[in-house]
């Protein structure tokens, strides 16, 4: 079985209602917050947010794990591959540009966009690893 086949089981069917529902509150939250409606909330409140905006990325990361477990061994192979390099690749960027910025003036780049990185380089490494070994 390869992906376009798996997107029909009842396992895919599954990852996407859990995606659109954790990613459905991320979203939400963070246009609330990009058009001001957490401007004047204060320190404590703040951090609050931040967790709070933080938590559907666990959930779509459980989701993830989810899919992995509910698949059969090829996709569950072939998902932990994927979710294993594009972490890998995603935890050396972050690193490489933390070093620049501390040895070189790199420009700061907030601690949160390794997820949308991981992601997109999910989506950049998933045509190529296309076996389970």
């Amino acid at each position: 079985m390869d992906i376009a086949s798996a997107k029909g089981t009842a396992p895919y069917k599954k990852y996407l209602v859990r995606t659109m529902a954790f990613m459905g509150g991320y979203v939400a939250i963070n246009v609330a917050a990009i058009f001001g409606a957490f401007d004047d909330i204060g320190h404590t409140a703040g951090l609050i947010l931040g967790l709070v905006v933080a938590a559907p990325v666990g959930g779509q990361i459980w989701a993830t794990l989810a899919l992995m477990g509910e698949s059969d061994e090829f996709m569950r192979a072939l998902l932990a591959k994927r979710f294993i390099v594009a972490s890998g690749l995603a935890m050396a960027i972050a690193c490489a540009w933390g070093f620049m910025e501390s040895y070189g003036d790199a420009p700061h780049i907030p601690a949160w966009m390794i997820y949308p990185l991981f992601w997109a380089l999910f989506g950049l490494v998933s045509p190529f690893i296309r076996t389970s070994r």
